[in-house]
């Protein structure tokens, strides 16, 4: 099932899209204000976004843009009643990936989300391999040596344990891709391992403690749910 985040604050059209696309087989969330959108698409578990350009309290272009700064490259159509070239060139430009001026044919949308979806999907199905990585990486205040084992905030110390350096490690060696519980376990904890899945989630949490400004709200080791975790520091 496919998964569709609408943030869109015209109720009627709101309306319309659910019902048609859920009639589709798409599993739709919505949310009718710019800040409530943002942060639901910020985990990535979303398949393709709907994002209307004119939102209360956050902007179609901020939210765009604040998606890509933070490498979340989930397809997003921009859907507005401006049809202006230079509206139009600013979203593409932003991240956006495609664009639809009000008022629009269901029937040209939903050809639109499947093109985009074939493509997103032809993309993810490329093997996921580990990237080298130098000895050092750095993100925001967090500085990683890999040859020392340490990790630093601000070239303060940070105490780190074993298991969570090398969970770290893993993720930012796949940098950008969502790492399923069972795939870290078997190459964190080691092949055959008894260990519960549950484990993995304690060590998140403990390594969140560690690099995140606001561990409850984490914006470098997130949440895919249903699927796993993902860095994108």
């Amino acid at each position: 099932m496919r998964r569709v985040l609408i943030i869109e604050d015209e109720p009627g059209l709101v309306l319309a899209l659910t019902q048609r696309l859920t009639s589709e087989a798409y599993i739709v969330e919505t949310a009718n204000d710019g800040e409530t959108g943002l942060a639901r698409a910020m985990p990535g578990a979303f398949d393709i976004i709907l994002l209307d350009l004119m939102l209360p309290l956050k902007g179609g272009f901020d939210i765009c843009r604040d998606l890509r700064q933070h490498r979340i490259r989930t397809p997003i159509i921009m859907l507005t009643a401006r049809g202006q070239v230079v509206d139009k060139v600013q979203g593409l430009e932003l991240g956006a990936d495609d664009y639809l001026t009000k008022p629009f044919a269901m029937a040209e949308l939903l050809a639109r989300m499947e093109a985009l979806l074939r493509r997103s999907t032809a993309d993810s199905s490329a093997p996921i391999v580990s990237k080298p990585i130098s000895d050092v990486y750095q993100f925001g205040a967090f500085c990683i040596d890999f040859r020392q084992t340490t990790v630093t905030r601000n070239n303060e110390p940070i105490d780190i344990s074993a298991k969570e350096f090398k969970l770290l490690r893993y993720l930012i060696q796949h940098f950008g891709h969502t790492i399923s519980r069972d795939e870290l376990l078997n190459e964190v904890w080691g092949y055959g391992t008894e260990t519960a899945t549950r484990t993995v989630d304690v060590h998140i949490s403990l390594l969140r403690q560690k690099i995140e400004e606001n561990p409850k709200s984490p914006k470098t080791v997130i949440t895919v749910h249903g699927f796993g975790y993902k860095f994108v520091g």
